[in-house]
């Protein structure tokens, strides 16, 4: 495939594009500095340096892609005018460029975290209601209703991806949560997806036909509790919040749908699983 990448530099592109380079495909990425995509450029990769919101640079390495994987976005550390120029405004700017070079998929990087707090005793599905508490799935939500939108007008090959809670593969994501998890009860569960499910996903809604406009939550099949969490990290369970209310189904997802309809199946199951094999 032709694929044309964004977010190369961060957690999950890092991840994703040697990956694709080792299978043979064509990458193009799109960084704000260069320098830092050096390593991927000597793999192969092309380069291009630019803005998302300035399309005068990079517009024409478009032009005979087969699909756009949009990753990049601001998560934390940026005010809400910047979040929302980095990942509503500039993922607009990236579909309506990959409209006009006629690029046929385009597969948009979101959260589970537009799940917010469910009202039902359930996990998580695609179609529920989406009540996004923080600013980071905010901004999500609204790419994705943007985005959805150019689908439904103009034909855009749009594939959404709501990941789980990303690690694995020395990705120090799980350590730099603990912090946070500390006010949690130590019962509430988190349900996470390992960086090599999270490039089989992509590459499903990158190369599967006839799934344009469709959602798919991606997850593994075991979510972990916070306890258990601080435990395998050698941290100490927060004795002060073991009587904390707590909303089970928050941040837990079903993923019947990318299982029947993509044929995804966890390749760690669970967090022990990758932690048993040294990928954790």
């Amino acid at each position: 495939m032709n694929v044309f990448l964004t977010g190369a530099t961060g957690k999950i592109g890092s991840r994703v594009v040697p990956r694709l380079l080792q299978r043979g495909h064509h990458v193009k990425l799109l960084v704000r500095d260069a320098a830092k995509a050096d390593w991927f450029r000597r793999q192969g990769a092309e380069v291009y340096e630019g803005d998302l919101l300035h399309t005068d640079n990079w517009t024409d390495a478009l032009w005979g892609t087969d699909v756009v994987i949009h990753l990049a976005a601001q998560f934390r550390g940026v005010d809400e005018n910047t979040a929302r120029m980095s990942n509503v405004d500039a993922s607009i700017t990236l579909a309506r460029a990959a409209l006009k070079a006629d690029v046929p998929r385009f597969v948009f990087s979101s959260t589970s975290m537009v799940y917010g707090s469910p009202n039902h005793s359930r996990p998580s599905r695609e179609d529920d209601e989406l009540k996004p508490i923080s600013p980071y799935p905010q901004t999500k939500v609204a790419a994705e209703d943007a985005l959805l939108r150019l689908h439904r007008e103009q034909g855009l090959g749009l594939r959404i991806l709501r990941l789980a809670f990303v690690y694995g593969e020395q990705d120090p994501h799980v350590r730099e949560f603990l912090p946070f998890m500390q006010k949690w009860n130590p019962a509430k569960q988190l349900h996470m997806v390992h960086h090599a499910d999270v490039n089989q996903a992509l590459m499903l809604a990158a190369s599967t036909l006839g799934i344009d406009g469709r959602i798919y939550n991606v997850a593994d099949d075991a979510p972990i509790s916070a306890a258990e969490l601080f435990q395998l990290h050698d941290h100490q369970i927060p004795s002060e919040t073991q009587q904390q209310e707590f909303n089970p189904w928050e941040m837990i997802l079903e993923t019947a749908r990318i299982k029947d309809e993509l044929h995804y199946r966890p390749i760690f199951p669970s967090f022990y699983s990758a932690r048993d094999a040294g990928a954790s």
